[in-house]
């Protein structure tokens, strides 16, 4: 099937062509008839399958009917910055001329987003409380609204945005099309988004909370004294191209990204605490190669759109099932296959036992004595390069003998 099949204007048709979309994705298959006629969606199906184009290829095409209008038509809500920011370089990809869009987020200056809204904007693309803020001060209009899209909507109201989308939902038009996008969708989500959708269309392309299946997923359990010994070793001895590293604060990330760089690995960090100009560059050279190893706390499972991460590795397991879903799916994504460690101690079984209750999938076990995974076996001290390693004291930048 083409995406000339699916309903899309020819023009729209050749866009995707030429953008490298040859041919739709099994969401893109089911989602983009029922947006073109206008319907309420409830779409869920894993990371990495192209869900974003399944929503903004067939609300542009609706929108060439507006050419060279002036006025909000389109409001997309997403959980963090960097998910924001991505949805708004797809949309610009794909923006026929006289169609105007612009990403509102935080930790960025006012002017620019206060001038895109003052023109007359026709899709804004915002994070919940960015746009509050906006809101209060009276600078959007809603009157023209056609089309609200909650992406990971589920993430949006795990994250306390509930209270916000609701005030949202209350201030724009009760004519409209609704459309949420998620690669999970627990029962009490999906509860919540018919609340806010009218007669919609479920679309559910694989299990909910299913992992891809070009993930290789493997689980170590290790003391927690010997985590980072650990992290250095496979470091070292693995194949990786492209490392994530999730970590469940961000202390945590700042810390694991300092020892990385005394060990010379070419490594960055991204968490809420950095200035979006911090995140913005260190996403940047992750996707260019000139850093091998990102740290990052949850904020960025749900922006990073790069095809080449080789390896996902869950420093601290994730406090949310879900959120190991959206960690994984960073890797093995446009048919590459990837690989998914996750570091956890024996205090964490129950947590590692949800993850495959979720995905209703099994996670191989790697018991390595010398970390502790084995709790009843003597810990060895551990050698990292040249260096033995024996607790977290010897990771302060000295070398020792």
């Amino acid at each position: 099937m083409s995406f000339r099949e699916l309903g899309l204007h020819s023009a729209f048709a050749d866009r995707c062509e030429r953008l490298g979309y040859k041919e739709p994705t099994p969401i893109q298959k089911q989602a983009i008839p029922v947006v073109l006629r206008g319907g309420d969606v409830i779409a869920c199906a894993e990371t990495g399958t192209g869900k974003t184009a399944a929503f903004l290829l067939p609300i542009l095409n609706q929108q060439v009917k507006h050419l060279n209008r002036k006025g909000l038509r389109v409001l997309i809500l997403s959980p963090t910055r960097e998910l924001t920011t991505q949805i708004d370089a797809a949309c610009r990809s794909f923006l026929p001329k006289g169609i105007t869009c612009a990403a509102i987020i935080g930790g960025t200056g006012y002017p620019k987003q206060i001038k895109a809204l003052k023109d007359g904007v026709n899709i804004l693309i915002c994070t919940p409380g960015r746009l509050l803020d906006f809101m209060e001060q009276g600078l959007v209009n809603f009157k023209a609204l056609e089309t609200l899209i909650l992406d990971e909507a589920d993430r949006m109201l795990d994250m306390g945005f509930l209270p916000a989308i609701r005030r949202i939902v209350k201030a724009i038009p009760e004519k409209r099309q609704t459309l949420f996008f998620s690669a999970t969708m627990a029962g009490e989500i999906e509860q919540i988004a018919m609340s806010i959708v009218k007669e919609p269309t479920f679309i559910e392309v694989s299990k909910r909370g299913t992992a891809a299946v070009t993930v290789d997923q493997k689980a170590y359990p290790v003391a927690q004294q010997h985590k980072l010994p650990l992290l250095l070793e496979l470091l070292e001895k693995e194949d990786f191209e492209r490392v994530l590293v999730f970590t469940r604060t961000k202390r945590g990330a700042d810390r694991i990204a300092h020892i990385l760089e005394k060990r010379d690995h070419r490594s960055n960090r991204i968490h809420g605490d950095r200035s979006q100009s911090q995140r913005e560059s260190a996403l940047r050279n992750f996707k260019a190669g000139k850093t091998r190893i990102l740290v990052a706390t949850d904020v960025a499972a749900r922006g990073i759109d790069i095809d080449s991460v080789s390896h996902v590795i869950n420093y601290d397991i994730p406090v949310v099932p879900e959120d190991y879903v959206h960690r994984i799916g960073r890797t093995g994504r446009a048919g590459n296959t990837g690989r998914a460690i996750t570091l956890f101690t024996t205090a964490e079984e129950h947590s590692m036992k949800a993850i495959e209750k979720l995905t209703g999938q099994s996670v191989e076990r790697v018991l390595l004595p010398d970390f502790g995974g084995l709790m009843s076996a003597p810990v060895k001290p551990v050698v990292v390069g040249r260096q033995p390693v024996r607790s977290f004291r010897s990771f302060g930048g000295r070398r020792r003998r």
